[in-house]
């Protein structure tokens, strides 16, 4: 699947706006959805990390996919796409590490 069908897909299960639940209202639901399944993924690495549990990975792929969903519908709210949004990002990465990460172009970055 890619990313743009993705996004479709995720339409059919997120809730409708109309009258009685409002944009704005939608867009602050999603973005508290964001934040509470990045705080699950979080957790589960400390846990792993931190605590000596061992990283369950089905269990990770799972909130991940769930953070994924709510990027998403916020960027379905704002009618922007996935795949959009992932050039953009690989394009300012490009720029920011050309030869790829290191320490000195993480301090001295360009913007």
């Amino acid at each position: 699947m890619n990313v743009d069908d993705y996004q479709k897909e995720t339409k059919k299960s997120a809730r409708k706006v109309d009258e009685s639940f409002p944009q704005e209202l939608s867009i602050a639901i999603l973005c508290m959805g964001l934040a509470g399944e990045s705080g699950e993924v979080v957790d589960l690495l400390k846990k792993h990390l931190g605590h000596g549990h061992d990283l369950d990975k089905t269990k990770l792929t799972k909130e991940l996919g769930d953070v994924t969903w709510y990027v998403s519908e916020i960027a379905n709210a704002f009618g922007i796409k996935l795949s959009d949004i992932l050039q953009v990002n690989i394009d300012k990465l490009r720029k920011r590490y050309p030869d790829g990460f290191s320490e000195e172009a993480s301090k001295n970055r360009k913007e």
